[in-house]
This record gives structure tokens, sequence and C-alpha cells, in this order.
């Protein structure tokens, strides 16, 4: 992965935060390490923990951000997810997974999307914990 990626990554996962707040979410953790993977962002809407995976690009050049959230990366997301959930005693709460889309522009802009409940927590990931 080259710094420029790397770069655009971070700078996206800040924005994701701002956008996020600015959408009535309190956020709770950023970066949350598990032995399946990392978190992006933990949140809460309301009620509801939200379990935010934040996709960026730089350019349109590969795909669409959403595009990069196969079945296996919603899966190790859900994993992530549950572990949080169990750590945190938190089992039983409302939990849904959102992403947000973010292309950045040459000029310096950027457009964004907010996909709440993007996907479902997939089935057997408590047996695989």
């Amino acid at each position: 992965m080259s710094n420029q990626n790397l770069n655009c990554g971070k700078a996206g996962e800040d924005l994701a935060v701002g956008l996020l707040v600015e959408n009535g979410y309190t956020i709770l953790e950023r970066n949350f390490r598990t032995k399946f993977g990392e978190l992006d962002i933990i949140a809460k809407d309301k009620e509801t923990f939200a379990f935010v995976e934040v996709k960026t690009r730089c350019s349109e050049d590969f795909g669409l951000p959403l595009e990069a959230i196969s079945k296996a990366k919603q899966r190790k997301i859900s994993r992530m997810a549950v572990t949080f959930m169990q750590e945190k005693g938190l089992l039983g709460k409302m939990a849904r997974f959102d992403v947000i889309s973010i292309i950045y522009s040459v000029d310096g802009g950027y457009k964004f999307d907010l996909f709440k409940d993007a996907f479902e927590l997939e089935e057997g990931v408590n047996d695989a914990i």
C-alpha cells in the first residue's frame, strides 16, 4: 500500500468522524483492535451502537468505495463487532453496521455517502469467536 493510499485513508477516517458527529452520532472508539482486525469507528446513533466501516478513494480509478466491502469483509467486521460487544458487556444491545463512502476529487473537494444498516450480522459469527 502506498503512502498516498495510507494518507487518503487516514484523511477519510478523520473526515468521517466529523460527518458522523454532524449527523448526530457520538464517537466512542476509533481503530478498535481485536484478534480479527481493526474496526474503523464505533459510535452511538441515539440508542444504537454503530460499527462504521470507512471506505475512501482518492479517485474512482479502482471502483467505488462501497464495492470493497465483500462478504468476507462483512464477516470479519461482524466478528470484530461481536468481540467489542462481549468485551464491553453490551451483548443484547441494539447494534448495526454502517458504511461511509468518501471519494476525494482532484480539486480538493469530496463526495460522501452514509449507508446506515449497510449489511447484516453474519450468521454463525458467535460460534467463531
